[in-house]
């Protein structure tokens, strides 16, 4: 129970990744706000179907509104205490086209308002709370996107994906003094719904060639962008800040 009395909020939450990871928050005993744009009373339904002893609230907010991230932060705050921990999953490709000769101007705003704006005003809402409570966690969703080429996805993408990290290091170096620590997870290919859609539509051999780049010779499960997001934001990872932790199998090696 590491998070037993904490406040969390994780924006995406309806999504795939960001439901188990509000689960993974819930079983270790914090009160979740799951946010998202749309579909949070579902996802929170059956979350407290699954841990009926957590408190689980839902909140549609669209991320790329500061006023609204403003106000969402307020309510939790009055509703949960904190926010202790805030998780920023709410971003990706958005369904926008992969190859440069189909990507409009409207494509490109989509995936970096969402993903990087959208991250920026979470945390900006987020910061002097934590602080005033002595600190907090935050922890932020770059990919592996921003380190190498995807097959899956495009220039928008990989563009505020890499923003991610220079936002969260420099938010780490801000923060710091006030005991608030700021991390990123890079995922591989985790194949919720979405993504899994994407990638049984590309041909045989592409597909293959993405397996064949993961040492562990396999795709991952859901799980397994949970636990770290979970240490990340626990009192486990209490010297760790500024980092951006690759969860994808040794896809990626960096030097």
């Amino acid at each position: 129970m590491r998070f037993a009395g904490r406040g969390v909020v994780v924006t995406g939450g309806a999504g795939g990744i960001g439901r188990a990871v509000a689960a993974g928050f819930a079983a270790e005993g914090a009160a979740v706000a799951v946010v998202d744009i749309a579909g949070t009373a579902q996802a929170v339904a059956e979350l407290r179907s699954a841990h009926p002893q957590a408190r689980i609230e839902a909140y549609d907010v669209d991320v790329t509104d500061p006023a609204a991230v403003a106000e969402l932060f307020g309510q939790v705050r009055a509703a949960f205490g904190g926010p202790h921990v805030l998780v920023t999953l709410a971003g990706g490709s958005l369904g926008t086209p992969r190859d440069l000769p189909d990507i409009a101007p409207e494509h490109l705003d989509l995936v970096l308002d969402v993903n990087v704006k959208g991250t920026f005003y979470c945390c900006q809402a987020a910061a002097p709370l934590m602080a005033a409570d002595g600190g907090g966690s935050i922890v932020t969703c770059s990919s592996i996107g921003a380190r190498q080429p995807s097959p899956v996805t495009g220039v928008p993408y990989a563009t505020a994906k890499a923003a991610i990290g220079g936002l969260t290091r420099r938010l780490a170096r801000e923060l710091g003094p006030a005991g608030i620590r700021v991390n990123a997870v890079a995922p591989g290919l985790f194949l919720t719904p979405r993504l899994a859609a994407r990638f049984d539509a590309m041909p045989e051999g592409e597909r293959r060639e993405v397996l064949d780049a993961i040492p562990l010779r396999r795709m991952p499960e859901l799980r397994e962008i949970v636990d770290p997001i979970l240490f990340l934001a626990s009192d486990a990872a209490s010297f760790i800040t500024g980092i951006t932790l690759d969860v994808n199998g040794g896809r990626y090696l960096p030097a």
